[in-house]
């Protein structure tokens, strides 16, 4: 609730006040101990005597970076946002520097471009010193006009980025401001005014009159010509400042525009290596995924042959295995068929029936190799076979 804006306050370039600090240090500022023991309950009346008691200015300084009083109050002054004249009595106050300095540092944040002009370009004329506490913890001797300065020139100023405003040149174009007088043009004219009145004067020795050696002729045209002579020499002196104005902003928009065309090229870099990186990155990832798939076609091919190779030996053994079993129930049968009287390996109507085809080929290899009983060969040699107590031949 302490730290929140006052709720009768307008935006200020379209924003809340207490936004124009940035967030970290306005994170600073809401845990630092002045801000929670000095600027507690403060308003626009009572600020002036915490204003009062300001020794030194700046923004943050030490490791922790720690918030200044003078931030302080210029925070809490954009929290309860005091009236203009009370701004502009700040700034007009001769008898307390800081005050002056703290309502300027105010202006320049939320003032229009011309009331910073108008307001704080007068106090170029007070050259009194201040004290400017460093980011180090240092203290720095400065003056307010170089403070003033710094608000109308530069960005940056205590740690606060510092709203842009238009050059002067270009507002006294457009006829928002006048021509820039410098205090000094009254000096000028009082000691030309000085030189004149103490001309010598000439006294005329016979005659006894004093003459005035530098109006004796034709005086009223003399002073018309000394005043347009002073009329030029104040235009050249306007002219000079001008000049000197518009050199300036010249040369702070060519360093701005050189920094940012700096900056430009730093990010276009970046962001070329940021391409190339990824670029790189996606070649790498196509390498790496054409290697995966070329590998898995190959781990494909490679399986798919050995489960051919395992399928042609397993076919194969089953083949083999088969003409064995077979190879073996049939001499397992022939041997049964041979030597086996039991009457279990017949059936009651006899051998058992072999199948037609087995069959068909027996009786076609018996009626082409059946030999014949009546050949003589046959017959003698059935007789030997019985003297030796053999069985005849079939």
């Amino acid at each position: 609730m302490a730290n929140r804006t006052d709720p009768l306050a307008k935006s200020i370039h379209g924003t809340n006040p207490q936004n124009l600090v940035e967030k970290i240090v306005r994170s600073k500022i809401y845990q630092s101990t002045y801000w929670k023991e000095q600027c507690f309950g403060l308003t626009a009346e009572t600020l002036v005597d915490k204003a009062m008691e300001l020794d030194h200015t700046g923004g943050t300084y030490g490791g922790n970076r720690k918030p200044t009083p003078f931030l302080c109050l210029a925070l809490k002054m954009l929290q309860i946002q005091p009236d203009k004249d009370i701004v502009v009595e700040f700034i007009k106050n001769e008898d307390y520097k800081y005050v002056r300095v703290l309502g300027a540092f105010y202006l320049r944040l939320t003032g229009t471009v011309a009331d910073v002009y108008q307001y704080l370009e007068p106090l170029y004329n007070d050259y009194r010193k201040i004290r400017h506490k460093l980011s180090d913890g240092k203290f720095t001797l400065t003056h307010v006009d170089e403070f003033i300065d710094e608000l109308l020139t530069k960005d940056y100023s205590c740690d606060t980025a510092l709203p842009r405003i238009q050059k002067r040149w270009v507002l006294e174009a457009s006829g928002t401001l006048e021509p820039r007088r410098s205090a000094l043009e009254d000096d000028f004219e009082e000691e030309e005014e000085d030189k004149e009145e103490e001309q010598p004067m000439e006294i005329d020795e016979p005659n006894g009159r004093e003459k005035d050696s530098y109006r004796g002729r034709s005086s009223p045209r003399e002073r018309d010509r000394e005043r347009d002579r002073d009329r030029d020499r104040e235009r050249k002196h306007e002219r000079h400042h001008r000049d000197r104005d518009y050199d300036r902003d010249r040369d702070y928009d060519r360093d701005y525009g050189r920094g940012r065309e700096r900056d430009r090229d730093r990010d276009r870099e970046r962001d070329r290596n940021r391409d190339r990186d990824r670029d790189r990155h996606r070649m790498r990832e196509d390498d790496y995924s054409r290697d995966r798939d070329r590998d898995r076609d190959r781990d494909g091919r490679e399986r798919e042959r050995r489960d051919r190779d395992r399928g042609r030996h397993r076919s194969r053994s089953r083949s083999r295995d088969r003409r064995e079993r077979d190879r073996e129930d049939g001499e397992y049968h022939r041997r049964r068929g041979r030597g086996s009287a039991s009457p279990r390996g017949r059936g009651e109507d006899g051998p058992r029936e072999e199948p037609k085809r087995k069959k068909e080929k027996k009786e076609k290899k018996g009626e082409g190799n059946a030999p014949d009983p009546n050949d003589p060969e046959i017959i003698e040699m059935n007789k030997l076979r019985a003297s030796l107590g053999l069985k005849p031949l079939k």
